[in-house]
């Protein structure tokens, strides 16, 4: 016969399912309620436009989520995201614009050059075992400088060429090449992550660093190529946003996008301790984010409530993963 729980253990018992029934399903009762907030009050929001220019504007974070999801699985952090961005869009335009390089070998070589941020940040973490938010701090920091002495922290604008037109290419004239490419992003990350044997070493890395290399597992090749990886979707992601946007902006492209970023890893479900990554969480989350920021510019209302919301948001998510690693 079991033992009957006392009233203070019935109430810990019913904490528990809560916090769980929030860790679980937070993010999709949250999407759902923005959703329907937006369908009831915000003017023109189920337009077909209006939801491909959503789709346009939650590209870069969708893609850079993939990446730090991995990185965030690993125990580790990229906040060198936005200044990675802003490298890459400097290259790429200074070679297609300023030196009339034909558009794919500028690509190759800005994200290739881009990649170097990446591997700066996984060597260095690894290798010599420094905080990820203290080696990354360093390109989010001096990172932007690089770009913009690049152009003297100039704007370089463009328009009606062929790179202006990637941005705005529709397949069969309907839908955003960006869709394709999240989709595309979104299948890969989610096949390492459950597929490969790299993925297993990914979240063992982000689990226990000491029994992952007892066990055979190269910490630092694993966790180079996750910073790599990242830094290869912060590439894709600029590319198509600086097409987008006609103008390369070495002082604001990418500002901040990691905030939004890794709120959406956080709301997801991916713990920030690492150990686990939920890529389908993040791209749920990574939709939250660019809800928040679409209500607040539908509805006319001041852009740094958003801000405020998604450290809110951030901070709510990490209480609850913090509770609910106590129970």
């Amino acid at each position: 016969m079991g033992r009957v729980l006392s009233k203070k253990e019935q109430g810990s018992h019913n904490n528990f399912d809560a916090f769980h029934f929030l860790q679980k399903y937070g993010s999709l009762l949250l999407f759902f309620t923005l959703i329907i907030a937006n369908v009831l009050f915000t003017n023109n929001f189920l337009k077909l436009s209006s939801l491909w220019n959503m789709l346009l504007q939650v590209f870069p974070v969708m893609l850079i989520s993939m990446g730090i999801t991995l990185v965030i699985a690993t125990g580790g952090i990229d906040i060198s995201v936005g200044s990675t961005m802003a490298l890459v869009s400097m290259v790429v335009t200074k070679l297609i614009i300023q030196q009339n390089m034909s558009i794919a070998p500028a690509i190759v070589i800005a994200i290739t050059i881009g990649l170097s941020y990446g591997m700066f940040n996984g060597f260095f973490i690894s290798k010599f075992k420094i905080q990820p938010i203290i080696v990354t701090l360093i390109l989010m920091i001096a990172g932007r400088g690089i770009a913009q002495v690049l152009n003297n922290g100039v704007i370089i604008s463009f328009y009606n060429n062929d790179f202006a037109n990637l941005g705005v290419y529709r397949i069969g004239g309907v839908v955003p090449v960006q869709t394709v490419i999240m989709l595309i992003v979104i299948t890969a990350t989610y096949f390492i992550v459950s597929k490969t044997v790299l993925g297993v070493y990914i979240e063992a890395v982000g689990d226990n660093k000491n029994a992952a290399v007892l066990s055979g597992i190269n910490e630092v090749l694993t966790i180079i190529f996750v910073y790599v990886f990242c830094s290869l979707l912060v590439g894709v992601a600029s590319v198509f946003e600086t097409s987008r946007l006609c103008s390369a902006d070495p002082n604001n492209i990418g500002k901040l996008i990691e905030l939004d970023c890794i709120a959406a890893v956080a709301v997801g479900g991916t713990k920030m301790t690492g150990g686990k990554s939920k890529v389908i969480g993040t791209v749920i989350g990574a939709l939250i984010m660019q809800l928040i920021t679409t209500t607040i510019n539908m509805n006319n209302i001041q852009y740094e409530f958003s801000l405020v919301i998604k450290s809110l948001l951030i901070v709510s998510v990490l209480y609850i993963q913090k509770e609910k690693g106590r129970r």
